[in-house]
């Protein structure tokens, strides 16, 4: 279980880093994340892997989203 979450953050590094591959990443996450690990699996298996990046990316995003509000609530006061 712990080399499938190093490997979703290894894997959304890669994909923060290069807006192509991020890009590649929405239109057609299963290969990408193939491509990515490259190694051929099962669809069902890079679908959970593929499920746990997009959760990954949201989190990052939301966390994001927080720390500028709480940066522009400090502004404030």
């Amino acid at each position: 279980m712990e080399n499938i979450k190093e490997k979703i953050e290894e894997i959304v590094a890669k994909l923060k880093g290069d807006k192509s591959l991020m890009e590649n990443f929405k239109s057609d996450p299963v290969k990408t994340v193939e491509k990515l690990i490259g190694v051929d699996l099962p669809d069902e298996a890079v679908g959970k892997v593929v499920e746990g990046v997009k959760a990954k990316i949201s989190l990052d995003k939301l966390g994001d989203a927080a720390g500028d509000i709480k940066d522009k609530l400090k502004k404030l006061f």
